[in-house]
């Protein structure tokens, strides 16, 4: 069985890429680490600076995840702020900025960036679609969950329990790892 470390402290992380990849052969290890951030407007960039700093610094293949909540009538912000806005302005600063707006789409990017030591990360993107409620909603997850509806829905994540709210996010990302390691 050949090993991903996944380098995240988020159990979601973890249960999606175990689903999706040990079947196929692969054991998924958790390792949660401080890794750099760097600051670019390209959520891609983001993730693909940590998984190579990672697997750089760990010596072997790594997973590395970077997302990013993008808002239509925000011109797509916070995106790859995201984790910025969140512990500054948080749900509530978000409604404020959008007060008044019509336009309420929005749609979370995840990017997977796979790199193997020595190698070039390559990056697998998963993109969910919804829309920025009018006001906070739910008691279930954390963050954006309280505010953003996914498509299909009427109620924000922050509603659906961890069972069911996982269910909403779109996995394309991981199917396309696990496609690739297949092919390797």
């Amino acid at each position: 069985m050949k090993k991903i470390t996944y380098v995240t402290g988020n159990w979601a992380k973890i249960l999606s890429a175990r689903q999706i990849l040990e079947p196929l052969g692969f054991e998924v290890e958790q390792i949660k680490m401080d890794v750099p951030e760097l600051q670019h407007d390209s959520i891609e960039e983001v993730a693909k600076y940590s998984a190579k700093w990672a697997s750089d610094n760990l010596k072997c293949a790594v997973l590395k995840n970077d997302s990013g909540l993008c808002i239509d009538a925000l011109n797509g912000f916070p995106g790859p702020y995201t984790h910025y806005v969140d512990d500054t302005l948080k749900e509530d600063g978000i409604l404020k900025l959008m007060a008044g707006v019509e336009n309420r789409k929005a749609h979370f990017v995840e990017v997977l960036a796979y790199c193997e030591y020595g190698k070039e990360p390559i990056v697998f993107t998963s993109i969910t679609n919804g829309t920025i409620a009018l006001e906070k909603s739910g008691t279930y997850g954390w963050s954006w969950d309280f505010i953003f509806i996914p498509e299909g829905e009427t109620k924000t994540l922050g509603n659906f329990d961890d069972n069911v709210r996982f269910k909403y996010w779109n996995m394309d990302g991981y199917n396309k790892l696990a496609k690739y390691l297949e092919n390797k």
